[in-house]
């Protein structure tokens, strides 16, 4: 009689191991299921909701009459068609930007200015946008306040060509553009203004560049 006791028990336990669906550590088929529902974490930014770990751009264009494809584009005689333009931006540090304009062949001896754009080029030289502003002029846009529209708070790359319209100029700022928010350098008649009511202009827009940062 205690055999037979012995005996039930242990089917007792059995069958409710089984109904639990106990693993058989040695089924090959006893895999996991995979958990649903994950997401991926987002690339890092930095404080300012700027995408960290940025890579250099380099733009080499020739300029030419608009085109959807174009890169380098030219309004205006100042910026004689078939002559190169280089842009540069190189991250530096955690969040430092270099900016590196060269450009060949236009007028001698003349001053121009040059800023980086939100927009592409288009067909109108309006197309490009406004200045790029690290901290948008809530009041206005295009900005005139020097308070936003400044070399600091925006970039700025204005030049002065030698005697064969050759320059290079160059700009450091704190900070890295917002991915998709800059995508051009437009180069302007005049060196840029700084006063109230015109900080930030500098004539008509006679070329531009698609640099999409």
């Amino acid at each position: 009689m205690p055999m037979t006791r012995a005996l039930i028990g242990s089917t007792l336990v059995s069958l409710l191991l089984a109904g639990c669906g106990a693993a058989d550590p040695n089924d090959a088929n006893n895999t996991p299921e995979p958990t649903t529902g994950a997401e991926l974490s987002p690339s890092p930014e930095n404080g300012d909701g700027e995408k960290a770990g940025a890579s250099p751009i380099q733009v080499s264009g020739t300029w030419e009459p608009y085109s959807p494809d174009a890169t380098a584009i030219t309004y205006d005689d100042a910026v004689p068609e078939g002559k190169k333009v280089d842009v540069d931006v190189q991250p530096e540090g955690d969040a430092r930007t270099r900016f590196i304009l060269t450009v060949n062949g236009l007028e001698p001896d003349r001053d121009y200015g040059s800023h980086v754009h939100t927009k592409p080029c288009g067909k109108d030289p309006a197309d490009s946008g406004p200045h790029y502003q690290n901290e948008a002029d809530p009041d206005a846009t295009p900005s005139v306040n020097p308070d936003y529209a400044n070399p600091e708070n925006e970039v700025w790359l204005d030049f002065t060509t030698d005697g064969d319209g050759n320059a290079e100029s160059t700009a450091t700022v704190d900070f890295r553009p917002r991915t998709g928010e800059a995508n051009s350098v437009v180069i302007h008649e005049n060196h840029t203004k700084t006063g109230p009511g015109e900080a930030g202009k500098a004539g008509d827009r006679l070329a531009c560049v698609n640099v999409p940062m």
